[in-house]
């Protein structure tokens, strides 16, 4: 970065660190929610497309279903692990992160959801490691490889945003966030909307996310599970789809 002061130009401006000037935290948040980080999100739809091919949805009733996706199925799940497992990481305690990876792994009951949770989540900690260079991802990148733990997304995400500093209320949100905006974009592809449609979508979700994320901060292990049973009947069709745009 240059400047050009007093008719002097090409003089280099001193380097602020993000950790510097305090905005680290959500720098890595923005970055992780960002539809381009190749996670893997982009290539699912979260039932979605599983709706659109049963006729059981429509542009009047995709927000409606993405808030139900968001206070029954991701929330009390994905979103409960994920602040369950920054907390353990943040602790220094990697079997029970370990343990929630598991517990999350068991209450998704159809075989496309499992796919897809540990493909995006190992696809996020091994980029995670390269571009965060954190030990706590790394290790526990190792334990997946290894087969000690499945990598669910979430957990994933749980141990990169602990590892990166970022706290356990911005990171569900940050998470939740991301799953607006790959469902918003599956939305896109299947025609359900259109891109200013979308921008309302992502903000009429503002107000459930919040309400995810408080309820999400609240809960215990016990309580991580979802309650969305048609897009698990959905999703079990998906699978068998003879054509299908998403792995999910």
């Amino acid at each position: 970065m240059y400047r050009n002061e007093g008719g002097t130009a090409g003089e280099p401006v001193p380097a602020m660190t993000a950790a510097g000037t305090g905005l680290g935290p959500l720098l890595v948040s923005l970055q992780l929610t960002d539809s381009a980080f190749p996670s893997g999100f982009y290539t699912l739809s979260h039932s979605l497309e599983g709706f659109a091919q049963a006729g059981a949805v429509d542009p009047a009733t995709v927000p409606l279903l993405l808030h139900d996706l968001l206070l029954h199925g991701v929330g009390p799940a994905d979103a409960t692990a994920l602040a369950l497992a920054h907390r353990a990481t943040a602790a220094g305690d990697p079997a029970a992160v370990v343990r929630i990876d598991e517990h999350l792994f068991a209450t998704k009951l159809g075989r496309e959801m499992r796919q897809a949770a540990t493909r995006t989540g190992r696809q996020l900690l091994d980029l995670g490691h390269e571009v965060f260079d954190r030990p706590e991802i790394g290790d526990y990148f190792d334990r997946v490889v290894r087969r000690e733990a499945p990598g669910t997304q979430a957990v994933a995400a749980g141990v990169i945003y602990a590892a990166t500093g970022v706290p356990v209320r911005q990171a569900v949100a940050s998470d939740l966030f991301a799953f607006c905006v790959s469902f918003a974009g599956a939305a896109l592809r299947l025609r359900l909307t259109d891109h200013r449609s979308a921008q309302t979508l992502l903000r009429s979700a503002a107000p459930v996310i919040e309400a995810a994320v408080e309820a999400a901060l609240r809960r215990e292990l016990d309580d991580v599970g979802a309650t969305v049973f048609a897009s698990d009947i959905m999703s079990g069709r998906h699978e068998r789809a003879e054509a299908r745009l998403f792995a999910s």
